[in-house]
């Protein structure tokens, strides 16, 4: 298994950067790495992707050497097996259940003595199997990235455990429903800047798992020297794909309105 960029970047004391990708198509996590990104960011709760789509999508991210990032509709190992037994390089698994629903990401990520991912020596993330199980076995505990999303009483309530739990890398927080959580709707409410501060620290003060926190988001707009200064250790970059192209077109054709006016 490759060195996971993401884990490396972080490592190295730097935000990492990732971006969606919104249409359901390969290419664009081909563009993605091309363009300079250190993550794409395949999202399977907010989406219609399915599996077959999603494994190409992450042999596309291989090709480019970005590292791919599944959200997983929730915290259901066999889903989870399926797609790390494909070659995701990370799994971000939404509304963990507090501590306990922490460590059953943990199991269906991490192979033993961390967790129980279940064994099968002959797929993609083998390479089929011309690698050595032991060696296989130890680099992906070390490389795979696991964030998991606290996102309302229990995962708020449970953060300093959740973030000095052996396996997690990153302690995620969704703008969105963070805010619905809060019951703040302004993005840019002290309130929710205070809280989240907040929280940051307490997860900087365990010293383990990083921040994740998305850039430039409409819930809680948050560049990246903001982002820097909370310690958060990756970031998906906004507007989406989706919107970047929408808002072009849009321009466009104004412009081209514009003049014929």
């Amino acid at each position: 298994m490759r060195e996971n960029r993401v884990k490396q970047v972080m490592s190295d004391g730097k935000l990492a950067l990732g971006t969606y990708v919104t249409f359901a198509d390969p290419q664009v996590v081909e563009i993605i790495g091309l363009a300079g990104y250190d993550a794409a960011f395949i999202d399977m709760e907010h989406t219609i992707f399915d599996l077959a789509l999603v494994s190409e999508m992450i042999r596309a991210a291989d090709l480019v050497g970005v590292t791919s990032i599944v959200r997983v509709p929730d915290n259901d190992e066999k889903l989870i097996l399926r797609l790390l037994d494909a070659g995701a390089e990370g799994i971000i698994v939404p509304h963990v259940d507090g501590l306990e629903g922490a460590k059953r990401a943990v199991e269906a990520v991490r192979y033993a003595p961390l967790g129980h991912r279940g064994g099968a020596a002959g797929t993609r993330a083998t390479r089929f199997g011309s690698v050595s199980w032991n060696d296989h076995v130890n680099q992906s505990n070390e490389q795979i990235l696991l964030s998991v999303m606290t996102e309302d009483d229990n995962g708020i309530r449970d953060i300093e455990k959740i973030a000095a739990l052996d396996g997690v890398d990153l302690v995620s927080i969704g703008p969105t429903d963070f805010s619905e959580y809060m019951g703040i709707r302004d993005p840019q409410s002290p309130i929710l800047k205070e809280k989240i501060t907040e929280l940051a620290d307490k997860i900087k003060n365990i010293g383990k798992a990083k921040m994740q926190f998305p850039m430039n988001h409409a819930a809680m707009p948050l560049g990246p020297k903001e982002l820097q200064d909370l310690g958060v250790g990756y970031a998906h970059v906004s507007p989406p794909p989706t919107t970047v192209l929408m808002r072009s077109l849009k321009d466009r054709m104004d412009n081209i309105r514009q003049e014929l006016a």
